[in-house]
């Protein structure tokens, strides 16, 4: 047994396995495996041993199990901001295996939203969240019957979609009105 004292039985050898478990160690002998042709060093014509690295123009963020990156990664969003700090945080720190890792990389996801609605703010191309959550498809394609009697995911929380939505654009809303209008009373003094 694991974990005590006891001695562990000797492992059954390949004989006894296979007198009790039918088709047991079919695949021991390379011919009568399919994928033998696949496991041979054959001449392939490559010129390396190893593919050219792609170049880092920034560090990336890397697991603490590898030893280096993959040959080839993505490149399209670099880590930026208070989301960046919490990815890199996230794999410097703890290993692929722990909930942390991924616990903070979702996190860092959910910042990484709000920091895109404040950048939207900031260059005053400002988010549609009507159009961009498709509630104008909704009304359009069928509303009611797409609704009723249907087994759809989306339905068991379609009740706080709304305030997940349109509640962050309230709050700012709500901000920026108490913030001018702290600055008008101000100047009025």
């Amino acid at each position: 047994m694991a974990y005590t004292a006891d001695k562990p039985q000797q492992a059954p050898s390949a004989d006894e396995l296979r007198a009790r478990i039918p088709g047991w160690g079919v695949d021991l002998d390379p011919k009568d495996r399919p994928a033998v042709p696949r496991e041979q060093n054959l001449p392939t014509g490559a010129h390396w041993d190893f593919p050219e690295r792609q170049p880092e123009t920034w560090p990336r963020e890397r697991s603490i199990e590898h030893k280096f990156l993959t040959p080839v990664f993505g490149t399209s969003s670099p880590p930026r901001g208070v989301s960046g700090a919490m990815r890199k945080h996230a794999y410097r720190a703890y290993s692929e295996a722990r909930a942390a890792h991924w616990l903070l990389l979702l996190a860092a996801d959910r910042v990484d939203a709000w920091e895109s609605h404040l950048r939207s703010f900031v260059t005053l191309h400002l988010d549609n969240p009507v159009t961009e959550t498709g509630v104008l498809s909704e009304l359009s394609h069928h509303p009611v019957a797409s609704r009723l009697g249907q087994k759809r995911a989306d339905l068991s929380h379609q009740w706080i979609d709304p305030l997940i939505v349109a509640g962050p654009w309230v709050a700012a809303g709500g901000a920026a009105y108490l913030g001018i209008r702290t600055l008008v009373r101000r100047r009025r003094a």
